[in-house]
C-alpha cells in the first residue's frame, strides 16, 4: 500500500527524555544520568505492569513514581530538585532533526501525528515547548484507552483517527519494542537507533534501521 501518514512515538523519539535532568544535571549531582536512566527504565516498567495487571494510572503520575524511585535510589531527598524536574519533563526539547524533518513530511503531503503513552496535558505542552504545533496533524494518547503500548487497540487509534490501513502507515519510534508491536499491527515500522542498540524481536522487524530523524524523508517506503 502506498504510504499516506508519518506517525511518531514521543518520548525518545521526537523528545529527549533525559533533557529534563540535563537541565539540572549539578543539583543532581554525580548520579545525576544514572537517576534519568533510572527514571526512564521505571517509567516504562510501570506502564507495562499496569497493564499485564488490568490496571491503570496516567503517564503523568507514571512519570511521578519513577522519578521517586530514581532518587530514592541514588539518595536524593530534595523536594525542589523534584518538583523543578517534573517541571521540565513537561517542557523536554526536542531532537535537533525533529522539527525540520516534520516540515519536509508535511510538504511532501503526508499526514503527520504523535501516538504516545504520554497524558494529553503532558504531550500538548511538549509540542508547544518545542513548536511543533503546526507539523503534527494529530496527538494521540493512550489515556482515552486506560491501558499502554504496545496493546494492539493502542495502534487502532491511529487507523481509526485516520480512517485508513495500517499499511498505509509508516510508524516511526526510538523504542525496539514499539516497533515490535508496530509491526504486529500491521504499520510500516521505521526504528530510530541513535545508540546503535543490538536488534531484537527478530520476528516483528521494522522495514528500516536509522540513527537520526534527519534520514526519514530520503527513505523509499
Amino acid at each position: 500500500m502506498p504510504v499516506r501518514s508519518y506517525i511518531f512515538d514521543a518520548y525518545g523519539t521526537l523528545f529527549d527524555v533525559h533533557a529534563a535532568i540535563a537541565r539540572h544535571r549539578d543539583r543532581a549531582g554525580p548520579d545525576a544520568e544514572r537517576i534519568s536512566d533510572l527514571w526512564r527504565t521505571k517509567q516504562l516498567e510501570y506502564s507495562w505492569t499496569l497493564t499485564s495487571m488490568g490496571r491503570y494510572e496516567n503517564f503523568e503520575r507514571l512519570t511521578e513514581r519513577a522519578l521517586d524511585f530514581a532518587l530514592t535510589r541514588f539518595g536524593k531527598s530534595d523536594a525542589a530538585l523534584r518538583a523543578d524536574l517534573l517541571a521540565s519533563y513537561q517542557k523536554l526539547d526536542a531532537y535537533a532533526d525533529a522539527k525540520e524533518t516534520l516540515g519536509l513530511l508535511k510538504k511532501d503531503g503526508f499526514t503527520t501525528g504523535i501516538l504516545s503513552n504520554g497524558s494529553p496535558g503532558m504531550l500538548h505542552a511538549a509540542v508547544k515547548n518545542a513548536g511543533l504545533d503546526d507539523m503534527l496533524d494529530h496527538v494521540l494518547s493512550v489515556d482515552s484507552l486506560g491501558f499502554y503500548k504496545p496493546r494492539n487497540e493502542v495502534y487502532a487509534l491511529v487507523t481509526k483517527a485516520l480512517s485508513t490501513q495500517p499499511g498505509e502507515i509508516v510508524f516511526v519510534s526510538s523504542n525496539r519494542w514499539d516497533i515490535a508491536g508496530a509491526a504486529s499491527f500491521g504499520f510500516k515500522p521505521v526504528w530510530i537507533n541513535r545508540s546503535k542498540m543490538p536488534d531484537e524481536y527478530p520476528d516483528l522487524k521494522p522495514v528500516a534501521v536509522i540513527d537520526t530523524l534527519a534520514a526519514l524523508p530520503a527513505l523509499k517506503l
